[in-house]
């Protein structure tokens, strides 16, 4: 039995699971919304509140994990600990609390989020492009099976555009919508830098992770769009209704209110994407980086393997 920590900038993720007849069986999940980005593109650091929600977090996982027979663990720290400056004073205190994180870098990132997307796909000769919007970074492949063609890493996020574009949430529709237009050029901006190199990986169909494109999904299903799917053109019709609903604090069908502060510069981001690289229609993938995590360490000497060796380093798998 295998655990896997994904930390990202906005959740922290445990997945644990293990390998039945020939395929992984998920035996616990559990997911916390931490923020552990939180103001890090002013700051540069992981702010004090963050710190301490983030640990607390590890300790729960800790004590969840304890309940379990683990053979091994792997817990993966992406964009927040990338940038900031205390990185390392949080890795340190994890490690006393129990918890060994490692910190991949973007490009490592992608390779897992691509790998744990087409474990939930059927075996196909399509070229895909995958997507994994964070907090802080989005992650792009395009591939076909374990081939990938391009593998890209953007330094831009749903919680990094929300506190660079939408630090007050009292504001009118006008005033809402002004910002909206203002995030979804400067983001299309960053996509667009990698626009030709994934026009010429060539893609038929596309797939994107997150909580952030989770959202969009159930709100775009809520307004008559197929599950698990949305389009561009119902992300640019329901631009005013994003706005009115943020600014009179109203109700939306598929949104939490968990996810509230996330709309405006999800919507931002993703919108952005799918123009840079003409995606007219995509899916939602509920499997991510922790799905590629477990997926790699449960068949590391098989596919996944000769997958990531030019791009991951050895990565410590420490027993629990």
């Amino acid at each position: 039995m295998h655990a896997c920590i994904d930390l990202g900038s906005n959740s922290f993720h445990l997945l644990i699971g293990e390998w039945k007849q020939g395929r992984i069986e998920i035996i616990e999940r559990l997911s916390e919304k931490v923020q552990l980005g939180e103001n890090v593109l002013q700051s540069g650091e992981i702010s004090p509140a963050a710190f301490e929600r983030g640990l607390n977090c590890l300790r729960r996982f800790k004590l969840l994990m304890h309940q379990y027979p683990l053979k091994q663990y792997w817990a993966l720290g992406t964009n927040t600990f990338r940038v900031t400056s205390n990185a390392e004073a949080f890795l340190a205190a994890s490690s006393e609390i129990g918890i060994d994180i490692s910190i991949i870098t973007g490009v490592q990132e992608a390779v897992l989020i691509y790998a744990g997307v087409i474990t939930n796909l059927p075996m196909s000769e399509t070229h895909r492009l995958v997507i994994d919007i964070g907090g802080g970074s989005t992650e792009i492949t395009v591939g076909r099976h374990h081939n990938r063609f391009l593998t890209e890493s953007m330094p831009i996020g749903s919680v990094a555009w929300r506190d660079r574009f939408f630090n007050s949430i009292d504001s009118s529709p006008a005033v809402l919508t002004a910002a909206m237009e203002k995030g979804r050029a400067e983001a299309y901006a960053v996509f667009n830098s990698v626009a030709p190199g994934v026009e010429r990986a060539g893609w038929e169909e596309a797939h994107a992770s997150s909580g952030t494109v989770k959202m969009l999904a159930n709100i775009c299903q809520g307004q008559g769009c197929p599950q698990g799917s949305m389009s561009l053109k119902m992300l640019h019709e329901l631009k005013p209704l994003f706005a009115e609903t943020i600014a009179q604090k109203g109700e939306l069908a598929g949104l939490k209110e968990a996810r509230r502060d996330l709309l405006l510069p999800g919507w931002c981001v993703l919108t952005a994407l799918m123009e840079a690289y003409k995606v007219e229609a995509l899916r939602f993938s509920a499997s991510a980086l922790r799905e590629g995590m477990l997926d790699f360490m449960v068949k590391n000497e098989k596919t996944l393997d000769a997958m990531l060796q030019s791009d991951l380093p050895s990565v410590k798998m420490a027993k629990h």
